[in-house]
């Protein structure tokens, strides 16, 4: 239920912002197509695009009851539809990190490229194509037109949609599947039905924020399907672990950038991404080993007291850099933002430090093997070549 109720809140909030912008031309287009001059006209562009909105809302239950119906299938091929299958474990964090990834790009487009495999359908000229002959379209007069323009509507490509159909898909269930779908539909539709109305109300300072909102939301929504799928102890190991690779990658971004250019686009994303990760790391951790009672970390063993030391100071040291990474922060502090920005390096080395002495695929656990050594050392060769990358770029002290 919790999860409905989020996604309908995505659809209202992002409708504002997307869905004006987006739809609301094609919407005004096929108002425009439809003769108001008599009351009895403004009833019937009125029931015109109710039939036109239930036409949509049909094809988005059709489309998430499909898309459940395919999940559902692949998730019950023998033994894989347990409840904690490793298939169904893994269409569940690939969907928790699509959403988060579709919410950052919603709160700011240019913090994350677009997702490879779904802007080619939203950039090309099919929506295009389809808006001009659903336009075209609109101008006949049978009853029944404006229900399979909505049925059409409901399959255009689009990547605020997408997020939605991520969501009922994981849910391997034909009901579960369209109802996420309805339910985005239904937050879209006070926006929808009366875009010229909220069109003047809002401003497009507002609406702007309401989207942002919604991308926030959507990265609830993300976050919950990861919790759930995990299961706190894999979000302890895969938190940890995501936070040492964007951190490595923030800092090697500039000294690679002539071999790999990526990084360098987004190095404040992955600095960001790096203390968020780190942030639900150290939320899970405590929640789960130490139910938030700090007196229990006196009765580990010195070597996890002396990890738990190291990860919490690697954990502040990237607190400043995180909350003056913006632009003007960064002019206003000058040459200091630099050295600020430096405290990352030590965070980095305290951080790998924090993994090997309490993790057990490394040293932290009862039995040491091989492997755990040789994990080790794979760790501190890698912390070892981004501090010889650093060292080796006289820029980086001016352009970090």
């Amino acid at each position: 239920m919790l999860d409905l109720v989020l996604i309908l809140a995505v659809g209202f909030f992002g409708s504002f912002g997307h869905c004006v912008g987006m739809c609301g031309p094609l919407t005004a287009a096929f108002s425009l197509s439809q003769k108001q001059d008599t009351p009895q006209k403004v009833r019937s562009l009125l029931l015109f695009h109710i039939l036109l909105n239930a036409g949509r809302l049909i094809s988005y239950a059709t489309v998430g009851a499909g898309i459940g119906a395919i999940g559902s299938v692949i998730l019950a091929s023998g033994q894989l539809a347990g409840s904690g299958s490793t298939l169904r474990q893994t269409i569940a964090i690939a969907t928790g990190v699509l959403l988060i990834w579709f919410g950052i790009i919603q709160i700011n487009p240019k913090f994350l490229p677009p997702i490879p495999l779904l802007h080619p359908l939203t950039q090309g000229n099919l929506h295009q194509r389809l808006s001009k002959a659903m336009v075209e379209l609109s101008f006949k007069s049978q009853w029944w037109t404006p229900a399979i323009l909505g049925g059409v509507w409901g399959l255009m490509p689009c990547g605020f949609l997408y997020a939605a159909q991520i969501k009922a898909a994981e849910t391997g269930n034909i009901w579960q599947g369209a109802a996420t779908m309805v339910a985005f539909g239904l937050g879209t539709l006070p926006t929808m039905l009366g875009v010229g109305i909220s069109t003047s109300l809002v401003s497009k300072d507002r609406r702007s924020q309401l989207f942002r909102l919604a991308g926030w939301v959507t990265i609830t929504v993300g976050v919950l399907t990861l919790l759930r799928a995990m299961g706190e102890e894999m979000m302890i190991y895969f938190t940890g672990h995501g936070a040492l690779l964007c951190l490595i990658l923030a800092l090697v971004s500039r000294p690679i950038s002539r071999l790999w250019s990526q990084p360098l686009k987004y190095r404040r994303a992955l600095g960001v991404g790096a203390f968020v990760l780190a942030i639900a790391h150290v939320t899970t951790t405590m929640q789960h080993n130490y139910g938030w009672n700090l007196s229990a970390i006196a009765f580990l063993l010195p070597n996890h007291q002396i990890a738990i030391v190291m990860g919490l100071s690697a954990f502040l040291l990237l607190v400043p850099a995180v909350f003056t990474s913006r632009d003007k922060v960064q002019k206003s502090l000058g040459k200091y933002w630099r050295w600020i920005h430096l405290l990352s390096i030590p965070a980095l080395i305290l951080a790998a430090i924090h993994a090997v002495l309490i993790g057990t695929h490394y040293l932290g656990g009862v039995n040491e093997t091989w492997i755990n050594q040789l994990l080790v050392a794979s760790l501190g060769l890698v912390t070892l070549g981004v501090l010889v990358l650093r060292w080796q770029n006289p820029l980086i002290s001016r352009k970090l």
